[in-house]
């Protein structure tokens, strides 16, 4: 492990950062006739993605799979986290016809696996917890055979909205980390580390049988100890599944990358998180929190 960065000092300057990503980070984007459908069929639903709207690397490669991240309760976040692309605004009307437009595009695109993720809504008073609900019932009677993963947002520290969503038996629940405790204040000035801690916990309490998910990104000043805690954090509180991806500065007015980690330091991080205990592992530059689910659930039940 000793290759990875151990302190602050040892990062690159913002200002070089800037200049390019490494080579490890250059990725070509595929072309073709799914991607394009993609894209027709969620514009014609009037539906969102985080592909799009956090300007996700893999957006492309998994376009043109036809796989796609569903986020619901619109497009603008009452939070304004310092990483993140998608837009803080005032929230829009909660869209009662939304579950069955996912649903249907989830038919369209012939998908088994779907991730639903959101927008945080800390305006309603379950922060969204039943409209998920409605969105995984929607997609199971749609397809009886179709799993859905979550990736929720908080709710607050709200018990029971993380129970309503439970009990509509999503296949996964997935709620990010996203940075180490000490960077919480900058990067989640809105969250907090242990409330997002005790959601894991309660998923494993409240429903046993339920993997626990949960995605870290690194390249935003942690040190490597600092990765150890959360991964042990988190393994502690239950975590199941664990993601970790490199930080990419979406636009000047996010929080600049301090570090560039290499695939090598990323199978380092990946080997640190299965010697703490963890089933499966996710590493490298451009995996985020719901790139390849599918294949990391099937791996979990040996499927």
């Amino acid at each position: 492990m000793s290759s990875i960065c151990n302190n602050h000092t040892e990062n690159r300057s913002s200002d070089a950062i800037r200049k390019g990503k490494p080579r490890w980070l250059r990725k070509s984007m595929p072309k073709g006739g799914e991607c394009q459908r993609v894209t027709r069929l969620l514009s014609e639903a009037g539906l969102h993605t985080v592909c799009q709207e956090a300007a996700c690397p893999n957006m492309f490669e998994c376009f043109s799979k036809h796989t796609a991240t569903f986020m619901i309760l619109g497009a603008n976040c009452t939070r304004n986290c310092r990483f993140c692309n998608v837009t803080s605004n005032s929230p829009t009307p909660v869209d009662p016809d939304e579950p069955q437009r996912v649903a249907d595009t989830v038919l369209k695109l012939e998908l088994t696996y779907v991730v639903v993720t959101s927008v945080t809504r800390d305006d309603l008073p379950d922060g969204g917890a039943s409209h998920f609900a409605r969105v995984i019932r929607a997609i199971k009677k749609a397809g009886p055979g179709i799993r859905v993963e979550v990736l929720i947002p908080d709710f607050q520290g709200d018990v029971n909205a993380l129970e309503t969503v439970g009990k509509a038996e999503p296949d996964v629940i997935n709620h990010n980390i996203e940075t180490v405790k000490d960077l919480y204040a900058r990067v989640r000035p809105q969250a907090r580390y242990q409330r997002s801690l005790d959601l894991i916990r309660n998923v494993k309490e409240r429903f046993p049988g339920l993997p626990a998910k949960s995605g870290i990104m690194v390249g935003l000043g942690e040190t490597l100890e600092e990765i150890r805690t959360t991964f042990q954090d988190l393994y502690d509180h239950g975590c199941n599944i664990l993601t970790v991806g490199q930080y990419l500065q979406p636009t000047r007015d996010h929080l600049p990358v301090e570090k560039f980690y290499n695939p090598e330091e990323f199978e380092q991080l990946d080997r640190m998180a299965r010697d703490i205990g963890f089933e499966q592992v996710a590493a490298g530059p451009f995996v985020r929190s719901s790139y390849k689910a599918g294949e990391l659930f099937d791996s979990l039940f040996g499927n």
